[in-house]
Parts: structure tokens; sequence; C-alpha cells
């Protein structure tokens, strides 16, 4: 039984980071620094607010690019999650979003360490 927990535990503390990614999302929803939706997440890139901007994993490629040439044209960070479109929107207490703006830049570093896997640079 003791065993059994321990494993348990370690295998959480291994993905603990898949864990953290939807509360940190919903923290950064409470505070009003994440825009959700591709219109508001659009208009944050567009207003030079958006500090990183996430896609969800199963967002169709005309929204993939899209978001990659207005990100890359404005230097705002791009980070695909490994969260599909109901997780994403889950995660902020909305329904589904393929696209959400992290208007903060320590919210915005935070989620990036989380979605890299502690890997800030990538």
């Amino acid at each position: 039984m003791l065993r059994k927990e321990s494993l348990q535990t370690k295998q959480m503390a291994e993905n603990d980071h898949d864990g953290r990614l939807p509360l940190m999302l919903g923290l950064c929803q409470r505070a009003g620094r994440l825009k959700s939706g591709e219109f508001s997440a659009e208009a944050s890139i567009k207003d030079r607010k958006c500090r990183l901007c996430i896609l969800a994993s199963d967002a169709s490629e005309n929204t993939k690019k899209k978001f990659s040439d207005m990100c890359a044209y404005r230097a705002v960070r791009l980070l695909c999650a490994d969260m599909d479109k109901e997780a994403l929107g889950r995660a902020i207490g909305k329904k589904e979003r393929a696209v959400v703006a992290i208007c903060d830049e320590g919210f915005g570093s935070r989620i990036a360490e989380l979605i890299n896997g502690g890997n800030v640079n990538e």
C-alpha cells in the first residue's frame, strides 16, 4: 500500500507541470491578464499588449498560420500548448478556445516555462 502511494506521488511530481499549466492560466484569467479567443487575442497582439500567445494543439492550420505570422511580425512569443481547445477553455473557465494571449510579462514567462518543461529559452 505504501509503495503504491509513493509510486503515484513520484509520477505526479514528474508530470507536475501539466497540472500547473491550467491552474496558472486560470489565475492569469482571474487577474485580468489573459485575452481568450481569436478576436480578443488578435486585438491584444496588434495593440502590442500581448507578451505570450498560446495555441491549442488542435487549432486549425489557418489559425496557426495567422497567429504565427502575426506574432512573428510583432515579435510576440508564440507557443503551442499540449492542450486541446476544450482543455484550454476549461482551464480559464470558458468554452472551447483555440488561442489565448497573455498580457503580463511575469505570467508569460512562468507559463512559457511550464509549457516548455522548465526550459525558458525555447
